[in-house]
């Protein structure tokens, strides 16, 4: 429960153990665009996607020193995601946090999965962007840490964009090529339309989801399925 004392952003800093230089950082990570605010967590989302890419990347690199490239890809697409991202917020009650406009309020946006990853992305950025990249590591790897305990690295799946570039890769085939065709529906429910590309082969898949990378994972496994060595 949130203490009345306590403002969102106090109880963010203190939940993934971290304490903001920069007050209004933290507000920003906090603030959907469904806000009347001026500033939301957008431009920190896009920052904080970087980082945790980084992170992770790097964080696995010294985990792992003997496994390959296909299988630090592999370990990373599964922390680094919608449902990982997903339970971190959850465990850190960050949709009591958000700042939401009127009609997310009212639909439940605090409990919408893709506004609890996007902001917790915003989350990361903030830190890096106020603290730096140590900062930022620290926090990242704190909150997936549980998450890659329960992993077993020998056994993770891989997901349709890594299995169809690993594919490409050993037949010495160009690497696939995703573009975004369209955005449809207002800010809080956008359907994202993209195309994936198999130009050596002359395959091409459409899809779509409500995130630009689940539609670019789905078009990743049409191409899969009509691959003769892989299938769906």
């Amino acid at each position: 429960m949130m203490r009345r004392d306590d403002t969102p952003a106090d109880l963010l800093g203190e939940r993934i153990r971290y304490a903001f230089r920069s007050r209004d950082l933290a507000v920003e990570a906090l603030t959907h665009r469904s806000s009347t605010l001026l500033r939301n967590n957008e431009r920190l989302e896009f920052l904080g996607d970087s980082v945790l890419n980084l992170v992770v990347a790097h964080w696995l690199f010294v985990q792992y020193p003997k496994f390959s490239e296909g299988e630090l890809s592999r370990i990373r697409s599964a922390l680094v995601n919608r449902e990982a991202l997903l339970q971190v917020a959850q465990q850190i009650r960050l949709g009591e946090l958000l700042r939401l406009g009127e009609g997310e309020l009212k639909s439940g946006g605090g409990r919408r999965p893709s506004i609890l990853a996007d902001a917790m992305e915003a989350i990361f950025g903030a830190v890096f962007e106020d603290g730096g990249f140590a900062a930022a590591e620290r926090v990242i790897r704190e909150q997936l840490t549980p998450l890659l305990e329960t992993l077993d690295p020998a056994s993770t799946p891989k997901d349709a964009k890594t299995r169809l570039q690993e594919w490409l890769q050993a037949r010495r085939h160009a690497l696939p090529v995703y573009q975004l065709l369209e955005t449809r529906g207002e800010a809080h429910d956008q359907t994202f339309r993209v195309r994936c590309k198999a130009e050596g082969l002359g395959l091409t898949a459409d899809a779509e989801g409500k995130s630009r990378r689940m539609a670019e994972q789905l078009a990743a496994q049409q191409i899969l399925g009509l691959l003769p060595e892989e299938g769906a």
